[in-house]
């Protein structure tokens, strides 16, 4: 009957819009996992505005070399001076999207790792002040590796500065990049663990990620080149989370995801 109009026939009239892709986009991981290069060749594909990371912060060659306060200097520095950067990129109206070399609560990770109780306390109270108009991004790509493979990357790359980092630290930083993502709920979030994969040297595996990110990401999911899955020397994947790396074989093919119990869905390619 004509009064009686199906729910096809309105869709039809009002068709549904598809998943939007992503506006603001956060690539984020501990020192050289392999964002900056990411980065720009995601900001290239994407024609996207970049929001670069704090490289020159003058108090940081201080706090390589453990001089007293500099901890407290250089977190205030980042702090300030990321916080500027996010907010200048955000105000602006242009089309394309956003590529952050960061996440705001970076800073914080750093700040629990490095400032003693009471300096936390004073910049805690700063941070809450400075970044609560800061929106969280669509999508976050968290770039993992095993803490060896950073020691190895920092040793063939590394600034002066950079040849201070004791192994010790490059771990600690690691596992609470691992913590903090574990818990992470705020935004979309795709997991690439780079310790097998190289962007640089292995277009194969490159190409395999920007063919990924063409998909929409919901929730948190995991990403890894079959190619690079079963060529690993080890039989572990390590998954968010420090201790939750588990065997390949407990891993069930369901359609194109890979299930393992208690976790969310782990999307491979």
């Amino acid at each position: 009957m004509p009064g009686n109009d199906s729910s096809a026939a309105k869709r039809a009239r009002h068709p549904q819009r598809g998943p939007q892709p992503p506006r603001f986009i956060v690539i984020e991981g501990p020192l050289r996992v392999g964002k900056t290069t990411l980065a720009r060749v995601l900001a290239e594909r994407l024609h996207a505005r970049r929001i670069y990371d704090c490289e020159d912060n003058p108090f940081l060659a201080d706090f390589y070399n453990a001089r007293p306060g500099s901890a407290l200097r250089a977190q205030m520095y980042f702090l300030i001076e990321r916080r500027k950067r996010l907010r200048e990129a955000l105000a602006v109206e242009a089309p394309g999207p956003l590529l952050s070399d960061f996440l705001m609560e970076k800073d914080r990770i750093f700040a629990n790792l490095n400032l003693d109780d009471e300096e936390l306390k004073l910049y805690e109270r700063y941070y809450e002040a400075l970044t609560a108009d800061i929106p969280a991004p669509d999508l976050v790509i968290y770039l993992q590796a095993k803490p060896e493979v950073l020691r190895a990357r920092i040793a063939k790359k590394a600034s002066r500065d950079e040849s201070h980092i004791a192994p010790e630290y490059i771990e600690e930083v690691a596992r609470a990049y691992e913590h903090f993502f574990f818990r992470y709920a705020a935004s979309d979030l795709l997991v690439i663990n780079t310790s097998d994969i190289d962007f640089v040297e292995r277009s194969e595996d490159l190409q395999l990620l920007l063919k990924r990110l063409q998909e929409p990401v919901k929730g948190t999911q995991y990403f890894l080149p079959l190619g690079s899955l079963f060529s690993c020397s080890s039989v572990e994947f390590a998954c968010v989370g420090a201790g939750l790396a588990r065997p390949l074989f407990e891993f069930v093919l369901v359609g194109a995801q890979y299930i393992a119990p208690s976790l969310d869905p782990v999307v491979f390619l």
